[in-house]
């Protein structure tokens, strides 16, 4: 990242990326508010939403699983700019196309910009490799995700419609796209693939990196990892209100400490995860969740299945930044940039498909279903985590400088 260009270039990047983390994870949280409103004017029925989610997870999978080749063939500058074009492209569609269908098309813009650009940052973050600045990245992605509800709620509650919302977040994207262009050749995308001495490894084909054993373990732990997260923060509550007899505001409020708690868990990985090796810190926090989710699954306390909760959100924080970061290391530099496009596409699937088996679970059992469910899946990725950590290369897992 700036590698030629000085210290000063090289913050301006990395708060550039920051900036641009809390702009991707922003529509998420403004569909979910916007979501009655919209269903409203376009006088769609309820599950209607599952279209428009399931466009921009598919545009998402394909940009990201094809991110690291464009990105050694075009550069990461050129490839910022134009993904971050497609999502102005994108949200400003939003605000303005007069039919459901025009919104479908949107969405896949929306997606597609938003695995291409997770994947390449993640990329870039990856070959710094600094558990400090990743961490941060990956909180700012909750910044973003936390801010979109506020802002569409005021917005409705002022009046106006819900369109207003994904203009101000396509204004948003506008102006990172300024950025991007101004900056677009202080990116340098060898050296986004350097491993931590200084080599620069020719980048590797798709296909070899796809022959790599340790990839596909790689990959089953991201979808784990990624489908825990998500489901940890959408069944819970209707497991507490309908199961458990729960104050839906009660509910309501531990399932924002949930949130809260994850994104203050990347915080604190970017304070502190410098000092303690990344397996170490992995192998604590795998720990933690599956101890949070037994609280959660007791029955015993209301309080205790709380604390749980936010004990896997704050747990959960670390896992994801981590591993992408580890990448490089563990699976070799010339790698990395594949290795971590097919990683973020995965988490993307595993946000899909695990919360949607937890639900089909929950249907044919019972919501309290739910807690062994988020128990399986832990376990699942404390044994997936030290089968990867059985493959890696020795050092692998030292504190990033």
């Amino acid at each position: 990242m700036a590698a030629n260009n000085g210290k000063h270039s090289h913050l301006i990047l990395v708060l550039v990326s920051y900036v641009s983390f809390i702009a991707l994870g922003m529509p998420s949280g403004l569909l979910s508010v916007a979501w009655p409103s919209m269903r409203t004017t376009f006088r769609l029925p309820i599950d209607a939403v599952g279209l428009l989610m399931g466009a921009v997870m598919a545009g998402s999978l394909v940009s990201a699983f094809v991110s690291g080749p464009l990105a050694a063939r075009i550069g990461i500058g050129r490839l910022l700019v134009l993904n971050t074009a497609v999502a102005v492209l994108g949200l400003l569609g939003y605000a303005l196309v007069p039919t459901w269908w025009m919104i479908i098309a949107c969405g896949l813009l929306v997606g597609i910009s938003a695995g291409m650009v997770d994947s390449v940052l993640n990329v870039v973050f990856a070959a710094l490799g600094s558990s400090r600045l990743m961490g941060w990245l990956h909180a700012f992605y909750g910044a973003g995700a936390m801010l979109g509800p506020l802002v569409m709620t005021g917005i409705l509650e002022a009046g106006h419609s819900w369109r207003w919302g994904y203009a101000g977040a396509g204004l948003l994207q506008a102006a990172l796209l300024a950025c991007f262009a101004l900056t677009s050749r202080w990116w340098d995308t060898p050296d986004s693939l350097q491993v931590q001495d200084g080599d620069q490894p020719a980048m590797a084909s798709v296909g070899r990196t796809l022959r790599l054993p340790a990839l596909w373990l790689s990959l089953a732990l991201f979808l784990l990892a990624a489908g825990v997260e998500s489901s940890a923060g959408q069944w819970p509550y209707s497991m507490f209100t309908e199961a458990r007899a729960v104050a839906p505001v009660t509910a309501g409020l531990w399932t924002s400490v949930y949130w809260a708690a994850l994104t203050v868990g990347r915080v604190l990985t970017g304070l502190v995860g410098d000092r303690f090796s990344i397996t170490a810190t992995l192998r604590g926090s795998l720990v933690a969740v599956t101890i949070g989710a037994l609280l959660v699954w007791w029955r015993g306390s209301d309080l205790a299945s709380f604390l749980g909760l936010a004990m896997m959100g704050i747990a959960l924080a670390p896992i994801y930044p981590l591993l992408q970061l580890i990448t490089p290391r563990r699976l070799g530099a010339e790698h990395a940039a594949n290795a971590i496009g097919f990683q973020t596409a995965v988490g993307y699937l595993g946000v899909g498909i695990l919360p949607g088996l937890a639900g089909v679970l929950a249907k044919g059992i019972s919501l309290e279903i739910i807690g062994p469910f988020l128990l399986v899946g832990a376990l699942a990725m404390s044994i997936a985590h030290e089968t990867v950590v059985r493959r890696e290369p020795r050092g692998a897992d030292s504190p990033a400088n």
